[in-house]
């Protein structure tokens, strides 16, 4: 289906992989568009879901013209594994703004969610940027979760020793090809009720073993008597991603519920920590969601700051299969 919009620009919807050449223009959309923002638009999932056959997303692009690769000048991710929710996020570049592009993506995005009728549309708005808020906003779609980026100068984390690893635990680096079903157990197991982190798949946890950014060294599982009970995962992003140098992550800590309450999650934070900070880094991030409160408590504690945030907002009004607003 093709839609034009005041500004002419056609917004197709497509299912399955893009087009490596689609792709391409996609990326460098976001990119073209974090350089301006300062802030990526679109997160890492959606980038790894444009070329994977098995992503349950559709890929709504706007161009120059209808089928023209080379002319994207708007594109969203719907993903619509759902029947509850369908999660998107979008990007419109800088200089079409203003123009009726980002109101077709949306809308667009809103007929994908409608598709099941009991199904409701979130959209991120990362670094939650006045225009993205507007748009959302004009939509009558309200805020319904935060995520915190939190960031520590790795020179003013204090100098007390790492914290100590439970009796009987050891910790060893991750081996590709080796531990990939053991660790996707127990991270669905620490984060069951996080809807992102919960349920990552093996295709999932493949495509990031293929990035560039994949170091085993710094992916660090921890064990006792040979079974898994926790790990922390981390992450370099180069100059250019969050500031003019690289920038270290705590990608994902997660202990299994099991072994939860013997201090190994803050073991391993400091792990983590100290495996970038060897690296040379100064400075490290990590997310958070802001209802979080402990967790925020705990990271502040160790240094860390707020340093951005990340807006999902929602319109979680019920509907009808006819698609009229239901009394409650």
């Amino acid at each position: 289906m093709v839609e034009p919009t005041k500004a002419r620009v056609a917004v197709t919807a497509h299912t399955g992989p893009l087009e490596p050449l689609t792709a391409a223009a996609v990326r460098r959309l976001a990119a073209e568009a974090a350089a301006h923002d300062e802030v990526a638009p679109l997160s890492e999932q959606p980038l790894l879901w444009l070329e994977d056959p098995q992503a349950a997303v559709v890929h709504l692009l706007a161009t120059l013209s209808p089928g023209d690769a080379a002319q994207v000048v708007g594109y969203a991710q719907v993903e619509v594994g759902s029947t509850t929710t369908a999660r998107a996020e979008l990007v419109v570049h800088p200089a079409h703004r203003g123009a009726g592009v980002g109101s077709a993506l949306l809308e667009a995005a809103g007929g994908q969610a409608r598709e099941v009728p009991s199904r409701v549309l979130h959209v991120w708005a990362h670094g939650d940027l006045p225009q993205a808020r507007a748009l959302v906003r004009s939509a009558g779609m309200a805020v319904v979760r935060e995520l915190w980026q939190m960031r520590l100068d790795l020179a003013r984390r204090p100098t007390a020793p790492d914290r100590p690893l439970p009796p009987g635990v050891t910790v060893r680096a991750f081996v590709p090809g080796q531990d990939e079903e053991a660790w996707r157990r127990v991270n669905s197991r620490a984060f069951a009720h996080h809807p992102e982190q919960g349920r990552m798949t093996s295709a999932d946890l493949r495509a990031r073993e293929a990035e560039p950014w994949f170091d085993p060294a710094g992916f660090l599982l921890a064990e006792r008597d040979g079974v898994l009970l926790g790990s922390v995962w981390t992450k370099v992003h180069p100059a250019g991603e969050h500031g003019d140098e690289p920038v270290g992550e705590i990608y994902v800590v997660g202990v299994d519920p099991d072994a939860q309450g013997l201090g190994l999650g803050g073991a391993l934070t400091d792990l983590g920590l100290t495996h970038l900070t060897v690296t040379g880094l100064r400075s490290v991030i990590l997310y958070t969601e802001a209802a979080n409160e402990v967790a925020i408590r705990t990271y502040r504690r160790a240094g860390f700051v707020r340093s951005g945030v990340d807006v999902m907002f929602g319109d979680d009004t019920p509907r009808s299969p006819s698609g009229a607003t239901m009394a409650p």
